[in-house]
């Protein structure tokens, strides 16, 4: 299991300098999107998702359980393909994002799970609101380098929450039993880690670089005559 977690964190398979301890990855806005799902009055499922997304991924390749994930979710980045509905989202009944414009994500610590599987488990905050949440997270195997050289990861992140927790409580009754809006909120986040490679180069080169570094020995000098 950890094997497979450091062939995440690790370019030597690529034929690059392996990275030292602590690399950063930065979450690629571009390619990554935050999905929820959320029953509607008892009878069907609506699907949106958070387009902006940001942060940073520290790996630890020395020991992988020792990583760190820090997101921001943009919350006016909300998109339900229903602009009505999207508004009221935005408004105080639900997200109120005048007052809390970010949903923020930092883990406190990763667990192992299975197979290329790890529990991420951090304090959620959202709508002003601080909840410990477990994200279970699977990746892909190993880095891939894209076309302009740049060294890219991929995963998936899954989580179930209630949303009364954390105070969006909004909802209205039916006549015929139920509510508008079911209380458990499906999550899926798909995220696009990125770094330059010269990053990684840099840092291994630094180290070597230290490690022979030694005061020059003095010249001699001679008189001329």
């Amino acid at each position: 299991m950890r094997r497979f977690l450091v062939s995440l964190i690790t370019i030597t398979a690529l034929g690059l300098p392996a990275f030292s301890q602590g690399e950063t990855w930065n979450i690629d806005p571009a390619h990554t999107s935050a999905q929820f799902a959320v029953r509607h009055l008892m009878v069907s499922t609506v699907r949106g998702e958070f387009g902006k997304v940001d942060g940073a991924v520290n790996l630890d390749d020395q020991n992988p359980t020792k990583s760190s994930v820090e997101a921001t979710i943009e919350v006016a980045s909300i998109n339900t393909r229903v602009a009505k509905r999207d508004d009221h989202l935005k408004s105080p009944d639900f997200f109120d994002v005048a007052k809390y414009p970010t949903i923020t994500f930092k883990s406190k610590r990763i667990e192992a799970a299975g197979e290329g599987k790890f529990k991420v488990i951090g304090d959620l905050t959202l709508h002003g609101v601080t909840k410990e949440v477990v994200l279970n997270v699977e990746g892909s195997p190993k880095p891939l380098k894209d076309p302009s050289g740049n060294l890219r990861m991929g995963g998936v992140a899954t989580t179930k929450l209630n949303r009364k927790d954390f105070g969006l409580i909004w909802n209205k009754a039916l006549e015929t039993g139920g509510v508008v809006v079911g209380d458990d909120v499906d999550i899926t986040i798909d995220v696009e880690l990125t770094r330059k490679p010269e990053a990684a180069e840099a840092g291994a080169n630094t180290e070597v670089a230290s490690a022979f570094t030694r005061k020059p020995l003095p010249i001699p000098t001679g008189s001329s005559k």
